[in-house]
C-alpha cells in the first residue's frame, strides 16, 4: 500500500465511522474495487490530463450520482482533483483493514489443490475462529500445484501443510544429508 492510500483511507474510513456509515460505504468500495479492477480504463480515464478537473468529476457525477454514497462520490472527486485516483485501491484495502479490525474480522486465504466443500470451509472457519477468537471470512484459492492440503495465508502469517510443501521439506532434509 502507498502513504496516500494509507492517509486517505484512514481519513475516509475516520469519517465513515464517525457518522456510523463504515458498513455501507464498506461494502461499496468492495464493489468499485471490483468493478475498477475489472475495467482499468476508467481509472485511466479519471487520470487523464487531456480532461479538466471539472470534466473528470462531472464524468463521476453522471456515472455514480444516486447509486453510491454521497461521502463516497465526493471521496472519488477529491482523489480525482489531487491526481490520486490511481491510489483508490490503495484507499480501499486501508479502510478495509482498518474496518476488519474495530470489527474483530480477520480475512483468511485458504490455497488448495480443489475447492473445499462447503462442509470443509465451514469446520475451517469454526476451527480458525475458535482460536483466532475473531470472525473468519475465508476465501478458497485454488492451486493445482499444491497437490493436497491446505496453505493458510492470514495476517501477514502462511501455514503451509500442502503435500508440495512437505515434498521440498524432505527434498532439501535429502539435499543436505551425507551419505
Amino acid at each position: 500500500m502507498t502513504q496516500i492510500g494509507n492517509v486517505y483511507g484512514e481519513s475516509l474510513y475516520t469519517l465513515a465511522k464517525d457518522e456510523n456509515l463504515s458498513q455501507e460505504i464498506g461494502a461499496q468500495l468492495k464493489v468499485l474495487q471490483q468493478c475498477f479492477r475489472q475495467d482499468p480504463d476508467f481509472i485511466r480515464l479519471l487520470s487523464s490530463p487531456s480532461l479538466s478537473k471539472a470534466e473528470r468529476c462531472q464524468i463521476l457525477d453522471d456515472s455514480f450520482r444516486g447509486s453510491i454514497h454521497p461521502y463516497l462520490l465526493n471521496f472519488l472527486k477529491i482523489l480525482t482533483e489531487k491526481n490520486y485516483v490511481r491510489h483508490f485501491s490503495d484507499c480501499c484495502d486501508a479502510y478495509a483493514i482498518l474496518f476488519n479490525e474495530d470489527n474483530g474480522i480477520l480475512p483468511v486465504t485458504a490455497v488448495t489443490a480443489v475447492a473445499l466443500s462447503a462442509q470443509q470451509a465451514e469446520k475451517l472457519t469454526e476451527k480458525l475462529a475458535r482460536i483466532t477468537g475473531k470472525h473468519i471470512e475465508l476465501v478458497n484459492r485454488i492451486d493445482p500445484s499444491c497437490l493436497g492440503g491446505v496453505r493458510l495465508d492470514y495476517d501477514g502469517q502462511r501455514l503451509d501443510d500442502t503435500v508440495s510443501h512437505r515434498m521440498d521439506t524432505i527434498r532439501d532434509l535429502l539435499k543436505n544429508t551425507v551419505l
